[in-house]
């Protein structure tokens, strides 16, 4: 007789270690450990991926403990350790730092148990998969969306200055989207069609640094900067703030993870796109890989990623380029709500 039991832990965790389980035999304890990052760098992690990955192991039958380390990593081990004594078996873990990730990793492999990367890959670690966006196409969308405003004001062939700033530097997403932006802008900034900015990596993806970082670039360009690779919807907000507080003009302007506030700005006219992640796909193949990893099977993977001195197999997605002419696509895939965007000042832009 399967017993359904319900806690589910989205990221707002306060106290301890919180269980999301789903349809378990009275024997079974927890099954998969889902780890999850913080609450600040994206909304992502509460509204989509958390309740995602109950959904998808609910529907198998799987138990799981769903957390968030709210960006601690001491926190994240004390979440996989709590993992491991409730009998888990395989973890998924969105990584906060490498050592710590690594040691998380092998705590489960050194039992017996199997490890997944969940979007972002642990560098010397022993999963067996890695589920992803491709992230080098991240970066090239994100790069093409500050070229098409370029060209759409009718800058593109006057020299007009890029900045750039990318993700947290703990994070190997960020250098690989940085990868994209590269293929597309270095050629670029050496040929002399576009002039290079200002350029650094925004410590952990959170607007608060992002604004004084921005705010600097100005200051160094005297204010001559006409478009910007923001690498995430976070940072974008934080460009778009600091050019209001300066009363300064849009500017062609990047994103990444298709949030409200980054649709409300593209239909406004502050950010010219997004980059959209369809998270539930993400979760959905994570959920696979580990479901497959209980049974003793091999998970379905579509390419490798070069880890160390070895292939990683890699589930690696491909993201959709978001601008003001498609946002209705993030409607109707209910990824995010129109009543959402369209509220306040927003509201006349619908």
């Amino acid at each position: 007789m399967k017993k359904f039991m319900s806690v589910v832990a989205l990221a707002a965790v306060t106290v301890g270690v919180a269980v999301t389980a789903a349809f378990a035999s009275s024997k079974a304890n927890v099954q998969v450990c889902v780890l999850l990052p913080d609450t600040k760098s994206s909304v992502r992690w509460v509204q989509f991926d958390a309740p995602d990955f109950a959904k998808a192991f609910k529907a198998a039958g799987v138990t799981a403990s769903i957390t968030n380390a709210l960006n601690d990593p001491q926190k994240q081990k004390a979440q996989a350790q709590a993992c491991l004594a409730a009998g888990a078996k395989v973890v998924i873990e969105t990584a906060l730092d490498t050592g710590s990730a690594v040691a998380i990793e092998k705590s489960f492999t050194s039992k017996g148990g199997k490890a997944i990367d969940y979007d972002r890959q642990v560098l010397g670690g022993t999963a067996s998969a890695y589920i992803t966006f491709n992230g080098n196409t991240v970066g090239r969308l994100q790069a093409n969306i500050v070229i098409g405003g370029l060209k759409k004001e009718g800058k593109y062939g006057s020299k007009p200055v890029v900045a750039e700033l990318w993700g947290g530097q703990t994070d190997q997403n960020a250098f690989w989207f940085k990868s994209g932006n590269d293929d597309i802008l270095n050629p670029l900034f050496k040929s002399g069609t576009l002039t290079k900015g200002p350029q650094q990596f925004v410590p952990g993806w959170l607007a608060t640094n992002a604004g004084p970082i921005f705010a600097q670039m100005l200051v160094k360009t005297n204010n001559k900067i006409d478009a910007a690779v923001a690498a995430n919807d976070n940072i974008a907000g934080a460009v778009v703030a600091t050019l209001k507080a300066k009363h300064l003009n849009p500017i062609p302007l990047s994103g990444q993870d298709a949030t409200v506030g980054g649709a409300q700005y593209i239909i406004s006219g502050w950010q010219t796109g997004t980059v959209y992640k369809p998270v539930p796909e993400e979760a959905s193949a994570a959920a696979a890989a580990a479901i497959a990893l209980l049974k003793g099977q091999k998970p379905k993977t579509t390419t490798f990623r070069p880890n160390g001195s070895k292939k990683e197999p890699t589930v690696a997605l491909l993201p959709i380029m978001i601008t003001k002419a498609n946002i209705n696509r993030l409607y109707t895939d209910k990824f995010i709500k129109k009543s959402d965007v369209c509220v306040g000042e927003f509201k006349k832009y619908c």
